[in-house]
């Protein structure tokens, strides 16, 4: 009698390697930063001693990514309005070709008779792809509503408050077909806080310059660039102004100020408070 063994074959699977996570991308070095801008890109609100100037939220940044005092520039200057970054600013910051751009400007072009949201994104447009060509990451700021901090009445305020609108949805319109990191000072921690802001109300105190080198460097931690050294929100470093310093400037700027771009704004306002009548009649 024969018998028959049947072998049965079976295939084993090897089990599959383990998904490992992807290896963290290394963060990229910034070697090089400009600052554009406005009076807050130059640092007004946040003086250093001895009459040494301002220091502001461009050094603060700097001095965070590790960027050397020969690779910091900063041709902002005040009064500034987006188109003055575009014509007066910006060959300066293409030709120091940087790794990071801030931008802050576009809050004195909605205080002007001739404010054009389209021009505003047109001259952005052109910041950014400039500076792109170079090799650059672009910040530009979206605003708060600053009637809420320079104490405003209700109609001058509500003025203002469009055209910011105005200049917001302008600069969001540019920021999405562009894909780069925007700081929204609305959404900024603190920045309704009076601690944030100098006696003029238009400008940030150290602290405020403080909150904003924060919002900055996170940006830009997100884009993938190292932050060695995060901003500190303890001040040190600058002056806290006097209340001799605090009248001084009320009286010789800060009145002189209001009354130059009030009597530019004013007529706006007085469409918007004449639109606002109009409707409580109907």
């Amino acid at each position: 009698m024969v018998s028959t063994v049947t072998v049965i074959s079976v295939e084993v699977t090897p089990s599959p390697e383990p998904l490992l996570p992807p290896a963290p991308a290394v963060p990229r070095s910034a070697r090089r930063l400009v600052v554009l801008g406005d009076s807050t890109a130059v640092g007004l609100g946040d003086p250093l001693p001895n009459r040494g100037g301002w220091r502001g939220v461009g050094p603060l940044v700097a001095e965070a990514l590790g960027v050397e005092p020969d690779g910091y520039l900063n041709p902002s200057f005040t009064g500034a309005r987006m188109g003055c970054v575009l014509t007066k600013q910006l060959p300066a910051a293409v030709a120091h070709q940087p790794d990071v751009a801030l931008v802050v400007a576009g809050m004195n072009d909605t205080l002007r008779p001739d404010f054009s949201a389209e021009k505003i994104a047109a001259d952005l447009t052109e910041v950014i792809r400039s500076l792109a060509a170079v090799g650059t990451t672009v910040v530009p700021v979206r605003y708060h509503d600053h009637g809420k901090v320079f104490r405003l009445p209700q109609s001058l305020r509500r003025a203002l408050s469009e055209r910011v609108a105005e200049l917001n949805a302008a600069i969001d319109g540019v920021v999405e077909r562009e894909g780069v990191p925007c700081l929204d000072l609305e959404l900024l921690p603190g920045a309704y806080d009076l601690t944030a802001w100098s006696v003029d109300r238009l400008h940030p105190s150290e602290l405020g310059h403080r909150m904003l080198a924060t919002g900055f460097t996170e940006r830009l931690a997100e884009a993938g660039f190292a932050v060695p050294r995060p901003v500190s929100l303890t001040c040190s470093g600058g002056v806290e102004p006097s209340t001799a310093g605090h009248l001084g400037w009320l009286v010789l700027k800060g009145v002189p100020w209001v009354w130059r771009r009030g009597r530019e704004f004013v007529p706006y306002a007085a469409v918007i408070m004449w639109h606002s009548f109009r409707e409580r009649l109907c």
